[in-house]
Protein backbone atom coordinates (compact mmCIF):
# COMPACT_ATOMS: atom_id res chain seq x y z
CA UNK A 1 0.00 0.00 0.00
CA UNK A 2 1.04 3.33 -0.79
CA UNK A 3 0.35 7.18 -0.19
CA UNK A 4 -0.76 9.05 -3.90
CA UNK A 5 1.82 11.88 -4.43
CA UNK A 6 -1.33 14.01 -3.74
CA UNK A 7 -2.34 12.76 -0.52
CA UNK A 8 1.67 12.89 0.14
CA UNK A 9 1.83 16.66 -0.81
CA UNK A 10 -1.29 17.47 1.50
CA UNK A 11 0.81 16.22 4.44
CA UNK A 12 3.97 18.36 3.07
CA UNK A 13 1.49 21.63 2.82
CA UNK A 14 -0.36 20.76 6.24
CA UNK A 15 2.88 20.02 7.85
CA UNK A 16 3.83 23.43 6.55
CA UNK A 17 1.14 25.49 7.34
CA UNK A 18 1.16 24.27 11.20
CA UNK A 19 4.08 25.64 11.45
CA UNK A 20 2.95 29.09 11.05
CA UNK A 21 0.36 28.09 13.61
CA UNK A 22 -0.60 30.50 15.58
CA UNK A 23 1.47 33.43 13.22
CA UNK A 24 0.47 35.54 10.70
CA UNK A 25 -2.05 33.67 8.05
CA UNK A 26 0.48 32.06 5.33
CA UNK A 27 0.11 32.68 1.44
CA UNK A 28 -0.64 29.83 -1.40
CA UNK A 29 2.67 30.88 -3.13
CA UNK A 30 4.50 31.03 0.34
CA UNK A 31 3.49 27.48 1.08
CA UNK A 32 4.74 26.25 -2.60
CA UNK A 33 7.76 28.30 -1.95
CA UNK A 34 8.62 26.62 1.85
CA UNK A 35 7.53 23.29 0.22
CA UNK A 36 9.38 23.30 -3.17
CA UNK A 37 5.97 21.68 -4.90
CA UNK A 38 4.90 23.80 -7.73
CA UNK A 39 1.93 26.33 -7.21
CA UNK A 40 -0.60 25.14 -9.16
CA UNK A 41 -0.52 21.75 -7.49
CA UNK A 42 -0.68 23.71 -3.55
CA UNK A 43 -3.35 25.95 -5.23
CA UNK A 44 -5.47 22.50 -5.90
CA UNK A 45 -4.21 20.89 -2.82
CA UNK A 46 -5.54 23.81 -0.51
CA UNK A 47 -8.44 24.14 -2.70
CA UNK A 48 -9.35 20.39 -1.01
CA UNK A 49 -8.48 20.60 2.37
CA UNK A 50 -10.39 23.87 3.14
CA UNK A 51 -13.39 22.16 1.48
CA UNK A 52 -12.63 19.12 4.46
CA UNK A 53 -12.86 21.81 6.54
CA UNK A 54 -8.68 21.69 7.50
CA UNK A 55 -7.61 24.81 6.35
CA UNK A 56 -9.53 28.26 6.35
CA UNK A 57 -8.69 31.03 3.78
CA UNK A 58 -9.40 34.98 4.18
CA UNK A 59 -9.07 37.89 1.19
CA UNK A 60 -7.54 41.28 1.90
CA UNK A 61 -5.75 42.80 3.64
CA UNK A 62 -4.06 40.26 6.21
CA UNK A 63 -5.83 37.32 4.64
CA UNK A 64 -4.30 34.40 3.12
CA UNK A 65 -4.88 30.65 4.58
CA UNK A 66 -4.61 29.20 8.15
CA UNK A 67 -5.43 25.96 9.70
CA UNK A 68 -9.05 25.23 10.75
CA UNK A 69 -8.28 23.63 13.98
CA UNK A 70 -4.92 23.52 16.28
CA UNK A 71 -2.60 20.41 14.65
CA UNK A 72 -3.09 18.45 17.52
CA UNK A 73 -6.62 18.26 16.55
CA UNK A 74 -5.94 17.37 13.03
CA UNK A 75 -4.86 13.75 12.07
CA UNK A 76 -3.22 11.87 9.49
CA UNK A 77 -6.34 10.15 8.03
CA UNK A 78 -8.18 12.83 7.83
CA UNK A 79 -5.63 14.64 5.37
CA UNK A 80 -5.70 11.72 3.82
CA UNK A 81 -9.32 11.57 3.67
CA UNK A 82 -9.15 15.04 1.94
CA UNK A 83 -7.53 14.35 -0.80
CA UNK A 84 -8.33 10.88 -1.39
CA UNK A 85 -11.41 10.15 0.38
CA UNK A 86 -12.70 7.23 2.68
CA UNK A 87 -9.06 5.42 3.36
CA UNK A 88 -10.00 1.86 1.71
CA UNK A 89 -7.67 -0.84 0.64
CA UNK A 90 -10.14 -2.36 -1.99
CA UNK A 91 -12.65 -1.12 -3.95
CA UNK A 92 -15.40 -3.71 -4.09
CA UNK A 93 -16.89 -1.83 -0.96
CA UNK A 94 -17.56 1.61 -2.31
CA UNK A 95 -21.04 2.32 -3.70
CA UNK A 96 -21.81 1.38 -6.95
CA UNK A 97 -18.60 -0.26 -7.54
CA UNK A 98 -19.05 -3.73 -9.34
CA UNK A 99 -16.00 -4.54 -11.50
CA UNK A 100 -14.86 -8.19 -9.31
CA UNK A 101 -15.37 -11.08 -11.07
CA UNK A 102 -15.44 -12.82 -7.69
CA UNK A 103 -17.93 -10.40 -5.99
CA UNK A 104 -21.03 -13.08 -5.48
CA UNK A 105 -18.63 -16.04 -4.06
CA UNK A 106 -16.30 -13.71 -2.54
CA UNK A 107 -16.06 -14.96 1.40
CA UNK A 108 -13.09 -12.50 2.11
CA UNK A 109 -15.14 -9.23 1.18
CA UNK A 110 -17.28 -9.12 4.76
CA UNK A 111 -13.77 -9.28 6.53
CA UNK A 112 -12.81 -5.72 4.78
CA UNK A 113 -14.49 -3.05 6.31
CA UNK A 114 -12.23 -4.44 9.71
CA UNK A 115 -9.12 -4.03 8.10
CA UNK A 116 -10.53 -0.79 6.43
CA UNK A 117 -11.52 0.33 10.14
CA UNK A 118 -7.95 -0.63 11.67
CA UNK A 119 -5.52 0.81 8.80
CA UNK A 120 -7.97 4.73 9.42
CA UNK A 121 -7.37 3.94 13.19
CA UNK A 122 -3.83 3.84 13.27
CA UNK A 123 -3.47 6.95 10.73
CA UNK A 124 -5.96 8.48 13.08
CA UNK A 125 -3.93 8.42 16.05
CA UNK A 126 -0.89 10.73 14.44
CA UNK A 127 -1.60 13.96 15.12
CA UNK A 128 0.11 16.84 12.60
CA UNK A 129 1.61 18.04 15.37
CA UNK A 130 4.15 14.57 14.79
CA UNK A 131 5.10 16.08 11.60
CA UNK A 132 5.91 19.39 12.59
CA UNK A 133 8.56 18.37 15.47
CA UNK A 134 11.86 18.05 14.64
CA UNK A 135 13.53 15.07 13.90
Amino acid sequence: MRLSSMADYAVIIMSAAARHCGGVRVSAGQLAEETGLPSPTVQKLVSKLSAAGLMRSSRGVGGGLKLARPPAAITIADIVEAVEGPIALTTCLEDGKHDCTLEGQCTVRPHWPQVNAALRGALAQVPLTQFVEEA
